[in-house]
């Protein structure tokens, strides 16, 4: 029983003596961070090849490329020693994000590139790449999916003169009403109905009905539109 440690012992040893901590060389720095830097601009590349969002932006692509980089860096430093480790957890426990994110995918890319650190970080380059290689492909592939039928928002701005007209047109459209704005001098339509290969051509027939002012179709995403 004498020669067991127990966990007191351990915290003890790891702060009273610097050889508890490892070293780091600066070969496994170097090939950490660039393993990371090339993963990360493989994510930032498949983020830009699949965005389907309203605006690209720049800036949010760019900190996947960080993220992966700085994650390699924390878990290279906390795995130099115990009680480190469990500083930086209690450290990085309070913070938090307060940026919303509207796109569920782009979770997704945050995940992938704080898993790219993590595995870099303790050196399982193999999982890093074969992982991200996999993931990369996945998107891709789903990305170019074509979805057969997508939401659309028609919204049609006319006058009383164009009821009847307009009745019977929308009889023939599978549709639902979202919104009904009534005016003094027009009524605002705002219809939901779902289009397969990009069928638009009965725009033009509703903006040549008789008292319809304009028409508007819009992709419909649920938290937006584009």
């Amino acid at each position: 029983m004498g020669d067991s440690l127990n966990f007191q012992d351990v915290v003890k040893k790891s702060i009273l003596h610097l050889e508890a901590f490892r070293n780091i060389s600066y070969i496994d720095i170097l090939m950490g961070l660039a393993v990371s830097f090339g993963i990360g601009m493989f994510i930032y590349y498949i983020y830009r090849k699949t965005f389907r969002g309203v605006v690209y932006s720049y800036n949010y692509n760019v900190t996947f490329v960080l993220m992966s980089m700085i994650t390699t860096l924390i878990i290279m430093t906390i795995s130099t020693n115990i009680v480190l480790s469990l500083g930086m957890v209690g450290a990085l426990s309070i913070v938090r994000f307060r940026t919303a994110v509207k796109d569920p995918l782009d979770i997704v890319y945050m995940f992938w590139a704080i898993s790219v650190g993590i595995a870099t970080g303790a050196k399982l380059y193999p999982v890093s790449l074969l992982g991200s290689v996999a993931i990369g492909a996945a998107l891709l592939f789903l990305s170019r999916r074509k979805i057969r039928e997508q939401p659309y928002l028609l919204i049609i701005r006319h006058t009383d003169e164009a009821i009847g007209e307009l009745r019977i047109r929308l009889r023939q459209m599978n549709y639902s009403v979202k919104s009904k704005t009534v005016r003094k001098n027009f009524t605002e339509l705002t219809l939901e109905m779902r289009l397969r290969d990009d069928n638009t051509a009965f725009v033009n027939e509703f903006s040549r009905i008789e008292g319809v002012q304009d028409v508007s179709l819009i992709n419909y995403t649920g938290d937006y539109a584009q």
